[in-house]
């Protein structure tokens, strides 16, 4: 049955109305989710409705036809209740908002709504870190005899063998919902974590954005050889946004209204790389480091591109407390912008990145994991532990997740026997090794279902099909960071008077 909108209705389709909507899906069967309208505008005698997919993403929003309207479903916007008042006084007001953060450079992605993972006891806190021992699978009911609660221990089962390990330190509270971050939609083909629903909604409801910042603004953007869809609202100047095509300089990420104007540009600019310090180079690949008070413009404009494809708000014009490490890769041409990760100097939550993006021409080739891998680098050069800056994005999600289960995963399987005796390893050792947060290593192993309470004691085992699927991964892993390239000196923000 053909469910369009009826031609002759005297129905007013307004902002807010819902209706199921057809939604042309190129993998799957064509199908009727309900959506919002959030805006109609009139084009050629035409109208058009923009569309939100209920329970989808943002980023799928799109405007349509009145053909692909189901009329007979339409629900109209409820009235908002009346605020309850008292002794004739206005009662309490709906909240507001909540407040950006001035200081903030680029919008922190929202927490996707992932399943909670199965129910694991919580780790119980240890006066000391005692090591963990390696036993034969066999024997693995009665070698675990109690110890004193000071010395509780986890143990890894793996190949015929467990592995104990410790928990963390005693007083540091686990951050709930430590989730699986992805590496960009890209990277999260290694058979651990399972890839996001990508037409569906992994966001949180964003109901009290206004209007204009909860629809795309630019149709098109032309970086070098590439032509990019936005996915989200970038608050680009707004004579620039009616434009069918926007254009940028790919090296100083300057905006443009055509492609003369590029043209003109370009014969000016003589940036061949992003501004800032070449801090690593191997092969192809290069990364750049950007001081946002130094390179302010340049920095300002990283961040319009990115807010394209980040669904969150920027205060994009306050860059001086972060840095920009800028991954590129190089030919002839020069060194062409993959992706960044940007950081703020000094942070209180040891946060080594603030926000993280592969664009969309280099997704889906291990460009995620490489950032990922390189901001833990720079966190070993720094003698720290890190971890993002939540909550993260629905792809960020997936792309930290399966970062964090290769790197513990690999330590994991690597433990050897020490003279004849078991390998012995704590949670503090591990993330000591991989600057990884103890915080987000709990929870990577807690997401993998590696934790069972086994005779007062927690026990880590690794089933087969978690070797396999890390083997797996690992082998398409081809692209490492190598520290032996990284040029870093970390400075002390804290003792400088100004950024």
């Amino acid at each position: 049955m053909t469910k369009m909108a009826d031609s002759g209705s005297s129905v007013e389709i307004v902002e807010g109305c819902r209706l199921p909507v057809l939604r042309k899906n190129q993998e799957h069967e064509d199908e009727w989710p309900l959506a919002e309208i959030l805006s109609v505008k009139e084009v050629s005698g035409r109208k058009l409705y923009y569309v939100h997919y209920i329970d989808f993403n943002k980023r799928l929003d799109e405007w349509v036809t009145a053909d692909r309207l189901d009329m007979k479903k339409l629900q109209f916007p409820k009235k908002e209740a009346k605020t309850p008042t008292k002794n004739g006084l206005p009662g309490s007001r709906p909240s507001s908002p909540e407040r950006e953060v001035k200081r903030k450079v680029e919008p922190v992605p929202l927490v996707p709504q992932v399943p909670p993972a199965p129910p694991v006891p919580s780790l119980p806190t240890s006066t000391e870190a005692s090591p963990a021992a390696v036993f034969p699978a066999a024997r693995e009911t009665n070698a675990f005899k109690s110890r004193e609660d000071h010395e509780q221990i986890s143990s890894l089962t793996t190949n015929g063998t467990a592995r104990r390990l410790i928990p963390s330190q005693p007083g540091r509270k686990r951050k709930a919902n430590c989730g699986p971050t992805d590496e960009d939609s890209q990277d999260s083909s290694d058979g651990i974590p399972s890839a996001p629903r990508m037409t569906g909604s992994l966001v949180s409801d964003r109901s009290h954005d206004d209007i204009v910042t909860r629809m795309k603004n630019i149709e098109c953007i032309e970086l070098g050889r590439h032509r990019l869809k936005p996915w989200y609202f970038s608050p680009y100047p707004q004579e620039l946004t009616s434009l069918p095509i926007l254009y940028l300089c790919e090296f100083c990420l300057k905006y443009l209204k055509s492609l003369k104007c590029l043209q003109r540009h370009l014969t000016k600019c003589n940036l061949r790389h992003p501004p800032g310090n070449e801090i690593y180079r191997k092969g192809t690949i290069s990364f750049f480091e950007i001081d946002g008070r130094k390179n302010k413009n340049y920095s300002q404009n990283l961040c319009l591109l990115a807010k394209c494809f980040l669904d969150h708000k920027t205060l994009y014009y306050d860059t001086d407390p972060f840095l920009f490490y800028v991954m590129t890769e190089y030919d002839s041409k020069g060194f062409h912008i993959v992706g960044y990760f940007s950081k703020e100097k000094e942070s209180t939550e040891d946060y080594n990145v603030a926000c993280i993006l592969t664009l969309p021409p280099y997704q889906r080739r291990g460009y995620g994991k490489l950032l990922i891998e390189f901001s833990y680098e720079l966190s070993k050069v720094e003698g720290k532990t890190g971890t993002p800056e939540k909550p993260l994005s629905d792809l960020g999600l997936l792309s930290y997740r399966s970062y964090w289960s290769q790197t513990i995963l690999e330590i994991l399987m690597d433990l050897k026997p020490d003279n004849g005796e078991r390998p012995q390893i704590t949670i503090n050792e591990i993330s000591e090794i991989t600057s990884v947060k103890k915080e987000d290593v709990i929870s990577t192993l807690q997401y993998l279902n590696l934790i069972n309470y086994y005779k007062g004691q927690y026990i880590l085992t690794l089933s087969e099909d978690i070797v396999d699927g890390h083997e797996r991964a690992m082998q398409k892993r081809h692209t490492r960071i190598d520290p032996k390239c990284l040029h870093f000196t970390p400075k002390d923000w804290s003792k400088r008077g100004k950024w």
